[in-house]
């Protein structure tokens, strides 16, 4: 029975020195090593105060060459549809995306995807916004930076209204061409 008891005390011992040498510490923080993005969006205005851009998605372009599959990387947004630009400012910004976790990499830019709802409301009258014939549909930015594992990045895209809508008078439409500035905060998790 003594002979019992010590093969199980010395089997116990060997699975604890297994358990807590079969992975290193490397080991064990590479697999959680992530880059964790926020991204709001505010807007700067000046004449204008109804304009509604309908937001269908956030990209981050990790490859050089944009013809490379996989070349753009989505965020999940977790705000879509269409927002009046004009309340969003830096005391109330929209979030976008919130605390999603990639792996590290090299960001080229960073670009915005609009759907077709986009309008502005001049004194009741609603005007169409063109951003797929003369417009832009994905306004993007470049950023050139490299997000590091444990670490926090909050992206907070700048929309310029003023600049980014003008009227067309050769087509006589309004055309959204958004004007984008990207400010990028990096904190330690």
């Amino acid at each position: 029975m003594k002979h019992l008891q010590a093969t199980k005390a010395l089997l116990y011992i060997l699975l604890f020195f297994v358990c807590f040498t079969s992975c290193t510490k490397d080991d064990i923080s590479n697999s959680e090593a992530a880059a964790n993005i926020t991204v709001k969006l505010k807007s700067t205005i000046g004449q204008l105060n109804k304009v509604f851009i309908d937001i269908e998605d956030v990209q981050l372009k990790v490859k050089e060459n944009e013809d490379l599959p996989n070349a753009w990387m989505s965020l999940n947004i977790i705000n879509q549809g269409t927002h009046n630009a004009c309340t969003l400012n830096e005391a109330d910004p929209l979030l976008l995306v919130d605390h999603i976790k990639i792996e590290p990499t090299f960001v080229h830019k960073i670009r915005l995807v609009l759907g077709d709802n986009n309008f502005i409301d001049l004194n009741g009258l609603l005007m169409s916004l063109d951003v797929s014939n003369l417009g832009n549909a994905t306004p993007s930015n470049l950023i050139r930076t490299e997000l590091l594992a444990n670490k926090t990045y909050e992206f907070v895209i700048d929309l310029d209204i003023d600049e980014s809508i003008h009227f067309d008078e050769d087509q006589n439409m309004m055309i959204l061409n958004p004007k984008l500035y990207t400010a990028i905060r990096q904190f330690e998790y």
